[in-house]
C-alpha cells in the first residue's frame, strides 16, 4: 500500500501522538517514515512569542535547536519501532505547502499528521495547516485526532 509516509511534526502534544500513530502505519506496512519539522521565517511582527523579543540570529538559533529536537526524537521512536526514518527541516511561510512539496520531494505516497497543531491566537490567524494541506494535496492524507 503504502511505501514512504510523511510525518510533520511541531512539537505539540497531538503532533506527538500523530507521529507514535504513523510510526505503527509505517511499521504494519513495511514503510519508511520522513519526519518533517516545519520553521515559519523570522519577521519583526510576528505572532509566536520567541519572534517577539529575538533578533534574527536568536530566533534561527533557537528554531533551528528546536527542529534538531524534534526530529531526533521522531528518529529514536522510529528506531524502537524497527522503522527506517530520515529527518528533514524546512523553513516557509506556508506550513501546509511545505508539507506538500517535502512530501513530494521525498517520494512520499502518504502524509499522516495530527489535525491540528497550534492554539489560541496563532491558530485562529493562521487556520489549520492540516485542512490546507487536505484541500491541496494529491497525495493521501492520513488525520490523527
Amino acid at each position: 500500500m503504502f511505501k514512504s509516509i510523511l510525518i510533520p511534526n511541531d512539537g505539540s502534544e497531538l503532533s506527538e501522538r500523530a507521529t507514535q500513530q504513523g510510526l505503527k502505519l509505517a511499521r504494519s506496512l513495511g514503510a519508511k517514515v520522513v519526519a518533517l519539522h516545519v520553521t515559519t521565517p523570522f519577521h519583526v511582527l510576528a505572532v509566536e512569542p520567541v519572534a517577539v523579543t529575538a533578533t534574527r540570529e536568536q530566533y534561527e538559533r533557537e528554531t533551528a535547536s528546536f527542529a534538531k529536537k524534534v526530529l531526533e526524537g521522531v528518529a529514536a521512536a522510529a528506531r524502537q519501532a524497527g522503522v527506517e526514518c530520515i529527518g528533514v527541516s524546512r523553513t516557509g511561510e506556508q506550513v501546509w505547502r511545505e508539507v506538500i512539496q517535502a512530501a513530494e520531494a521525498n517520494g512520499c505516497d502518504a502524509i499522516c499528521m495530527a489535525s491540528h497543531g497550534r492554539r489560541g491566537v496563532a491558530a485562529v490567524m493562521l487556520g489549520s495547516e492540516t485542512v490546507k494541506v487536505l484541500t491541496h494535496s494529491k497525495i493521501p492524507v492520513v488525520v490523527v485526532r
